[in-house]
């Protein structure tokens, strides 16, 4: 499968390259790839960014905001068919498939690029030299083909895929294998554009390796930290709701001198998010302790940062009726923020309008200050901790509390002053990431 090639060499090649991204994360992705790779041509189309870099192609598989990573074949204008299957198979064979050479071009760099992996990976090549000769003339493949719009109308994916995989095994002797081919040759097909391309890991980027037990999508959870309007390290940061750690790990994972404290009400979940922490090899920097997000027992100012995928839906649902909940949970988490740091809240679109609405109504109250009380806050010294957990994982704390604490802490915020709401799709929703900034009142 694969030929010898010099390493240091593959690295000086320029390679254009494309990643799909999900909906509202392509922005996020353009801007990182510039500033990771030092990218060049970089161009965004919903659902993809493509660009041009010289660097190590390992460090584009440590890219956080992608989903798959894909050689560019082939962008050109859309395509439309005829619905005669003679006439529309020409025009494919013409349009999508194009030139042989440049396949059998793109296809010598595919297998360069596959060993430039291999060499940064240190695996070496384990096929055997026949089987590598034969695929080099005559690789196997098979087509992946996605539509929309007009031609989606007239053409079913699996159809278009059959004509687009007969015209690759006419024009260039390729070999179909629907089982275990060589390489998958992705088609997409739209009212805007027509893009071809070979995928180059078979995992995605967006699946961690260090997450045993999934919960918010990586990407999405990587987003909430980029988002933050200040760089998170030398901070303290919480996620007061932190389920299997997915907020905190990703942020980790950017930051190395930042500290990190996930609360969950949750046993189960915050064993799972101990295990996900052991695996990711953060067991020193991120702690876990078991409390509400409605009485968080920390003091007043006493993080840099809050980051929290606040609970909605039927996956990530909680026994709290949330709508009510959120000004109580905004306002303790507001608390435990000190002036000048970041609030970052991950919200379904109904919680959104809720946070709109609490916040404009709360901004405008003139008597604050005397309904503040010194009950504000849960004081360290009547919190009790109790380890739950006698492992080498991460120690979860169980919180005890004073039967002198109070629930009614004052729902009146002034102190929030927004930044920026980013839209993102969470596959069957959507959701807003909001980030605030905590001023001096």
């Amino acid at each position: 499968m694969f030929i010898k090639t010099d390493c240091n060499a593959v690295e000086k090649m320029i390679k254009q390259l494309y990643c799909t991204a999900g909906a509202g994360m392509e922005e996020l992705l353009a801007e990182e790839v510039q500033q990771k790779l030092c990218a060049t041509q970089v161009e965004q189309i919903p659902g993809r960014v493509f660009f041009c870099i010289n660097a190590d192609l390992q460090n584009v598989t440590q890219l956080k905001s992608a989903e798959r990573l894909f050689l560019l074949l082939h962008k050109a204008e859309p395509i439309s068919l005829p619905n005669n299957p003679a006439k529309a198979a020409a025009v494919i064979k013409q349009r999508v498939v194009g030139d042989p050479d440049i396949w059998r071009q793109t296809f010598l760099t595919w297998t360069s690029l596959q060993q430039e992996l291999q060499c940064c990976q240190e695996r070496g090549q384990k096929r055997k030299r026949e089987d590598e000769e034969d695929s080099l003339h005559a690789p196997s493949f098979r087509v992946s083909c996605r539509c929309s719009g007009v031609i989606a109308r007239s053409y079913t994916s699996q159809r278009l895929s059959r004509i687009i995989g007969m015209a690759i095994k006419e024009d260039l002797g390729w070999k179909v294998d629907l089982r275990e081919p060589v390489l998958e040759v992705n088609v997409y097909l739209s009212d805007d554009h027509c893009i071809v391309g070979i995928p180059l890991l078979k995992n995605p980027l967006a699946s961690r390796s260090y997450m045993k037990h999934n919960g918010l999508r990586s990407t999405i959870a990587w987003a909430m930290s980029s988002l933050c309007p200040k760089k998170l390290n030398d901070c303290v940061i919480l996620d007061p709701m932190c389920g299997v750690g997915a907020v905190l790990l990703e942020a980790a994972q950017e930051y190395s001198n930042a500290v990190f404290l996930g609360m969950d009400t949750d046993v189960s979940q915050l064993e799972k998010a101990a295990e996900n922490i052991k695996a990711s090899g953060m067991e020193g920097r991120v702690q876990l302790l078991q409390s509400s997000a409605m009485e968080i027992p920390l003091a007043d100012g006493a993080v840099d940062a809050v980051l929290c995928d606040v609970p909605f839906g039927r996956k990530f649902s909680c026994s709290s009726d949330m709508p009510t909940a959120l000004p109580r949970l905004l306002k303790e988490m507001e608390r435990v923020l000190r002036v000048g740091g970041h609030l970052v809240l991950l919200l379904s679109l109904q919680l959104s309008a809720q946070l709109k609405k609490t916040i404009c109504a709360q901004e405008h109250n003139q008597n604050v200050n005397s309904l503040e009380t010194k009950n504000v806050h849960t004081d360290l010294s009547n919190t009790h901790y109790e380890s739950t957990d006698t492992t080498d994982t991460p120690k979860l704390l169980t919180v005890h509390r004073s039967s002198s604490e109070t629930s009614n802490t004052p729902l009146l915020i002034r102190s929030l002053q927004a930044q920026k709401k980013h839209r993102v799709s969470l596959g069957s929703t959507d959701a807003f990431i909001h980030t605030y900034t905590k001023i001096q009142t």
